[in-house]
């Protein structure tokens, strides 16, 4: 996921055609189906007519919502690269635009599984879907669980440098943890705790599940709630039904649970009720520095029956070589995979994903079309990178960096373009992880230039700087920069801002997520292109090594990358 809640849909444009014939290129071998042909003709420069021609192919229904794995990846990839042959790229890995990821699939079977919540011995009964979602990352076709002690945990944290830890003192094999979504000191808003209202990378997730199995946990279930998760239960609800994918255990370093899942916050209320614990006491209690698991006198059976199958999905990787420093590169990212088609939902099962994340992926499509016809050409090369497996917790750039087609060392900076902004010109520009790298330095006199100022998101506790694929970048050292379009639009100023994002929050994750070509309004989103254009324009023209901030957590793996690169 990405900051996609500060997104918008807003007040309409008018799209005009623009010239050039748009070259058809056959699909590469590596996938059998052929590029959609539209007959639009594209112009080297960025602008709305070919923004919305990309995204409304991406998002149409014939691609699928864009499943990993599905008919509609062979569609949506074979498209990508027959894009990046048009705008002048070669092949990015080898003599390939495709890099294989290996993937397992496992689908749960709800109708076949059972969760058996005793509470002070009895049964406290919960529907999967409505009071729970769960799920397994072991791949296996069914995981049993008999009478594991519940025990709450609070945020389910151990972080040393901040002196905490909500698993101190017992052992925790075979336990099933319950824990709140977000930081210690959010929900009672201490700013004396971790990063105050800014989440940290404890608050998410992953994280969560990750060290609960570093614990030797059986299973683990993050309460819901709104605010500190930044989105409803619907989008867990519809996030985590229909097919779920991981990397092969032997292709992620990470731990896994056999158990992990959400539990909604009426669920979470009920079972604390039926314990005898008060839950907003227990939002107190957890929030403050020595805080002890307290168990909540229940045990939990269940019996996890999903179909699991390995298959594999593509990044699809273009470059466009440098003219004297090409074994240096730029690289400019989106995550092309949505949440696909839900098959036995009624009415309109396509999660089209067009906010996200087409918009990204045609982003850096309009990008590579301007820097292949820039003049002079850039000296260092420019990678044009379209991920898998995003919504699936990042791992197709999770695997793109653990098998890069330039040394980590060698790129000068990342940019990364998430579910872009279509609610029209803005008087600022939001940098996701504000105060983060030297990549904003060059950034601002960009934006400067185009009457907008920079600042950070204004919901900071939402995380989003670790909710989208520049993080596993970022984890490795490499400087990385997410940016969204402005809160403050030109039109209609901060309110409209709002307005646009609340509106498209009623769309994220969900089938409505389409393109709307009487509602966008696309000039602030050629703007907010132009300005990340421009960032990768100057890199790529120079020998400068943009670095993090000093303070920043992922400095000291960038200067030790790049300390061991220069001993070479």
């Amino acid at each position: 996921m990405s900051r996609k809640l500060l997104l918008a849909l807003a007040v309409a444009t008018a799209l005009t055609a623009c010239k050039r014939e748009a070259a058809e290129t056959a699909a590469d071998t590596s996938t059998d189906a052929a590029p959609v042909a539209t007959g639009h003709a594209f112009s080297p420069a960025i602008n709305e007519a070919d923004f919305a021609e990309l995204v409304k192919t991406l998002a149409s229904d014939e691609f699928e919502g864009r499943g990993p794995g599905s008919a509609g990846e062979d569609k949506t990839v074979a498209y990508i690269q027959a894009q990046m042959q048009r705008a002048g790229l070669q092949p990015g890995n080898g003599d390939s635009y495709f890099q294989d990821v290996p993937m397992v699939e496992t689908t749960a079977d709800e109708a076949n599984s059972t969760l058996d919540l005793q509470v002070n011995g009895k049964p406290l009964d919960l529907a999967f879907g409505s009071d729970y979602v769960m799920g397994t990352r072991t791949g296996e076709n069914e995981v049993k669980i008999d009478a594991s002690d519940v025990v709450f945990v609070g945020y389910g944290v151990d972080a040393p440098e901040q002196d905490w830890n909500d698993y101190a003192g017992q052992d925790w094999k075979g336990k099933t943890v319950v824990m709140f979504v977000n930081d210690p000191g959010f929900h009672v808003g201490d700013q004396k705790l971790f990063d105050g209202q800014r989440m940290t990378y404890y608050g998410r997730w992953t994280y969560k599940f990750e060290e609960a199995a570093r614990k030797g946990a059986a299973a683990a279930f993050i309460v819901h709630d709104t605010a500190g998760a930044s989105y409803g239960w619907d989008v867990v609800k519809n996030s985590w039904s229909g097919p779920q994918y991981d990397l092969p255990a032997k292709d992620d370093p990470d731990p896994r649970l056999p158990i992990q899942g959400w539990l909604s916050a009426d669920a979470a209320k009920r079972l604390f009720s039926a314990a005898g614990i008060d839950l907003e006491a227990s939002y107190k209690a957890a929030n403050q520095r020595g805080f002890k698991p307290v168990p909540l006198k229940a045990t939990l059976s269940a019996d996890l029956k999903s179909t699991s199958t390995e298959k594999k999905s593509r990044n699809v990787v273009g470059v466009l070589p440098g003219t004297s420093r090409k074994d240096e590169a730029v690289v400019y990212m989106a995550h092309w995979d949505h949440l696909g088609k839900h098959e036995g939902e009624s009415g309109d099962n396509i999660y089209n994903g067009a906010v996200d994340n087409a918009t990204g992926v045609a982003g850096i499509l309009e990008i590579a079309d301007a820097f292949a016809h820039q003049e002079p050409k850039p000296e260092r090369s420019v990678v044009f990178l379209a991920v898998t497996l995003e919504e699936s917790g990042l791992l197709g750039s999770k695997y793109y960096v653990a098998h890069p087609t330039f040394p980590l060392d060698k790129i000068a900076g990342v940019v990364n373009i998430d579910a872009m902004s279509v609610a029209g010109k803005a008087k600022d520009m939001t940098v996701v992880g504000f105060g983060s790298s030297q990549l904003e330095d060059i950034l601002k006199p960009i934006a400067a230039e185009q009457g907008r100022t920079l600042h950070g998101e204004s919901s900071v506790q939402s995380g989003f700087y670790f909710r989208s694929d520049h993080f596993n970048f970022a984890k490795a050292g490499v400087p990385a920069l997410y940016t969204d379009g402005g809160e403050d639009l030109v039109d209609g100023g901060a309110a409209a801002g709002k307005a646009a994002a609340d509106d498209y929050a009623t769309h994220y994750h969900s089938p409505s997520d389409e393109y709307f070509p009487d509602t966008w309004k696309l000039d602030g989103t050629v703007q907010d292109l132009e300005a990340v254009y421009g960032v990768g324009k100057v890199i790529a023209a120079g020998d400068q090594w943009p670095n993090w901030y000093d303070g920043n957590p992922f400095k000291a793996n960038r200067d030790k990358m790049m300390q061991a690169a220069q001993a070479k």
